[in-house]
């Protein structure tokens, strides 16, 4: 089934800015998606990840590498090839084998040879690894896969096997809070975390059906119609990423990102870390020369807010607090 185009996607406009911003900079750390089941979560992921264009891997390579890159040392047979871009579901019953990588057991037993049988995370290199109802995974795995993420790095040392290969991928995790949250050390280690809900607008909700509808109707005519924008959207992650290396982040805005840290009490320095990043990937997709405060605002909601404790006193949610600090600071 094709997927769903992901510039037809009505609304949850945080989520889809979120997305675009950890595909021009992938060393946000990745994104975690909180929120209401059926809003779109899953389809927004998988759209953003269609919509990139093929990319040139080693022909022969489980390993995705690029030939651009070192040489393949994976068994790739130096030709080049396309392949799609990656985008890999995590399934919550999935062991640490399985998605690191284990030893061939098949080649053992049948050749007596050691070797490495790749897993998950070399599936999704250079590519999309999404955690549906993260929430209940093992807290050992989702500390793999955020070193890994963090890292661009698998290693595997077990079994008499040493094996490191890249891992980089832009990690998604999704989740209804109502069935449990993450640990706030897990949590904290996400770039940028999003809160959607479901819809209350009529006109939206009913524009959302007729889409999905048109989609299940003629899933290829409906594509076609949204092709456009779809390819505006590529141009532009494509202008963004050109132009993030060219951003250098002006002092002042520099002092905003640690002010406002300070101001909301947010722990370590991953936020202002994250803040500037995730700021400055906005300016480059806005096609802006300068990263200033209104990136600072924009992102700094989704960039924060699971990094402040909660206030003992504070009733307010931490979106509230962080909008209520920047008004302080800047208004």
């Amino acid at each position: 089934m094709a997927a769903f185009p992901f510039s037809a996607i009505v609304g949850q406009n945080e989520m889809k800015r979120a997305l675009l911003i950890a595909a021009v900079e992938p060393r946000i750390g990745g994104v975690m998606v909180f929120g209401d089941r059926g809003t779109g979560k899953s389809t927004a992921a998988r759209a953003l990840a269609a919509l990139l264009p093929p990319m040139k891997v080693v022909a022969g390579c489980r390993f995705n590498c690029d030939p651009a890159g070192i040489k393949c040392s994976h068994g790739g047979n130096g030709k080049i090839d396309e392949v799609s871009v990656p985008f890999v579901d995590l399934p919550l019953g999935a062991t640490e084998d399985r998605v690191t990588g284990s030893l061939d057991i098949e080649r053992a037993l049948v050749a007596g040879e050691k070797a490495f049988e790749p897993g998950l995370l070399a599936r999704a290199n250079r590519g999309f690894l999404y955690i549906d109802e993260i929430n209940l995974l093992e807290d050992h795995l989702v500390d793999l896969l955020l070193d890994a993420a963090a890292s661009g790095e698998n290693v595997v040392e077990r079994e008499s096997l040493s094996v490191r290969h890249d891992a980089r991928f832009v990690l998604i995790g999704s989740g209804n809070p109502e069935e449990g949250e993450l640990r706030p050390q897990l949590l904290d280690r996400f770039g940028l975390s999003v809160e959607v809900r479901t819809p209350q607008d009529v006109q939206q909700r009913i524009e959302i059906m007729r889409r999905c509808d048109a989609a299940e109707r003629d899933a290829k005519a409906f594509s076609a119609k949204w092709k456009r924008k779809d390819r505006q959207v590529l141009h532009q992650i494509a202008a963004g990423r050109t132009l993030l290396a060219q951003l250098s982040v002006p002092e002042a805005t520099l002092a905003d990102a640690a002010m406002l840290c300070m101001a909301v009490g947010a722990d370590g320095l991953r936020g202002e870390l994250t803040l500037i990043r995730a700021a400055r990937a906005l300016a480059a997709l806005e096609g802006e020369t300068a990263v200033g405060r209104s990136h600072l605002r924009a992102v700094a909601p989704m960039a924060l807010r699971h990094r402040l404790r909660r206030g003992v006193l504070d009733e307010t949610g931490p979106t509230v607090r962080i909008e209520r600090a920047m008004a302080e600071l800047w208004d």
